[in-house]
């Protein structure tokens, strides 16, 4: 039994030399066997540097194309709502949103209210751009112009 061992351990021996010696990273940890005087201004890369890859980060600027047109949609549809909303409270009508409701005494008041709430929409657009969200910073402009389609559709179909 022992001597089938032997041959075994005698078989790999080889082995393990070639590749110990074909395997730089075996090597890695150890000291290096050149004298130091052949160091001397020479530049040796070290095993342990990592390089990393340059971040692409893709900035846009705020009042982009893309912004340019939601905004633009935000104050169209806002401007729509207000001219319906003010047409229906006028014909005896009354205000749903609770949130509005309060400012329909009057049609500066309301008007006020509706230039606030585009100006509220482009400026959480904008939080969000500077804080990095550039997803919520979109759909801001959308949500807004759901809510205002609704709005005009309901008041349209029910006037």
């Amino acid at each position: 039994m022992k001597s089938s061992r032997r041959l075994k351990l005698t078989r790999m021996a080889p082995v393990v030399i070639f590749c110990a010696i074909l395997c730089p990273s075996l090597l890695a940890q150890g000291h290096s066997q050149r004298p130091a005087m052949a160091l001397a201004g020479s530049v040796e890369a070290s095993p342990f540097v990592a390089i990393r890859a340059p971040e692409i980060k893709y900035e846009h600027k705020f009042l982009d194309r893309k912004n340019q047109l939601l905004f633009a949609a935000v104050t169209a549809l806002d401007f729509t709502d207000f001219g319906i909303t003010r047409s229906n409270l006028q014909s005896g009508g009354r205000e749903l949103n609770p949130l509005t409701r309060p400012f329909t005494g009057s049609t500066g008041t309301l008007a006020l209210n509706f230039a606030g709430e585009t100006a509220g929409v482009i400026g959480l657009s904008y939080f969000f751009h500077k804080t990095g969200h550039h997803k919520l910073e979109r759909m801001t402009s959308v949500v807004s112009l759901g809510t205002s389609a609704t709005s005009v559709s309901y008041s349209l179909i029910h006037h």
